[in-house]
């Protein structure tokens, strides 16, 4: 599988086919909009219910990207968890295989609007963070710049398919697309990214390999 390369306000980053960000020479991973116990905050709030699967699903993607990038440091871009309950209800398993993944790394979970104060999970807490010139958080700002977001699970549509994506607004914001299984997604076309994206904005389609589209096409 193939990612996108690309240079994003003087950092050079990898947009991987799974949707997670790599920025190699900083050894960083990051991944945004986990939701991780989605399904069991379904069940316990009467919603519909989906298959309690999904947070294996998510951990092993993470597993496999873990692998291939090594990183020391992996920043969660919030809503990791589809509530602030849902750390503390995860299988014992699934906990032991998050807390494998952290083990010998800087884990950093940055607060999301479903969780959003420090959880049960191990890690550092933070509401935004900032490295080498790039403000990472999760939603993004009016006037952000050189900002990497979250939050909005965009998708585009490519041969008659909805597929997560990553978009860039040259310099200025990168969005990336939600990480978790059964996370549903907002189109491209939907007016909230609208007012986010400049005219020259990239619509980067993950999946077997990754594709960038004008944002206007996708």
């Amino acid at each position: 599988m193939s990612g996108y390369a690309f240079t994003f306000a003087g950092a050079d980053l990898v947009a991987l086919p799974s949707g997670g960000l790599h920025w190699p020479a900083a050894r960083l991973l990051v991944v945004a909009d986990l939701h991780l116990g989605k399904a069991l905050r379904l069940a316990r709030r009467g919603g519909g219910l989906l298959p309690p699967y999904e947070t294996r699903a998510t951990l092993m993607k993470l597993d496999a990207d873990l692998a291939r990038t090594d990183p020391a440091t992996v920043l969660c871009l919030g809503d990791s968890f589809d509530d602030l309950e849902a750390g503390a209800e995860l299988d014992p398993q699934d906990r032991d295989w998050l807390a494998r993944q952290m083990a010998g790394r800087f884990w950093i979970w940055a607060e999301g609007n479903h969780d959003p104060g420090p959880g049960v999970i191990g890690g550092t807490h933070l509401a935004e963070w900032q490295h080498g010139g790039l403000h990472f958080r999760h939603i993004a700002t009016p006037g952000g710049a050189a900002e990497v977001s979250g939050h909005y699970h965009p998708k585009a549509r490519l041969a008659g398919q909805r597929r997560p994506c990553f978009l860039i607004d040259g310099d200025r914001r990168l969005i990336l697309p939600a990480y978790g299984t059964y996370t549903g997604g907002l189109a491209c076309g939907d007016p909230a990214l609208g007012a986010l994206m400049g005219p020259g904005a990239v619509a980067v389609v993950t999946g077997a390999r990754c594709l960038a589209l004008p944002y206007s096409a996708a």
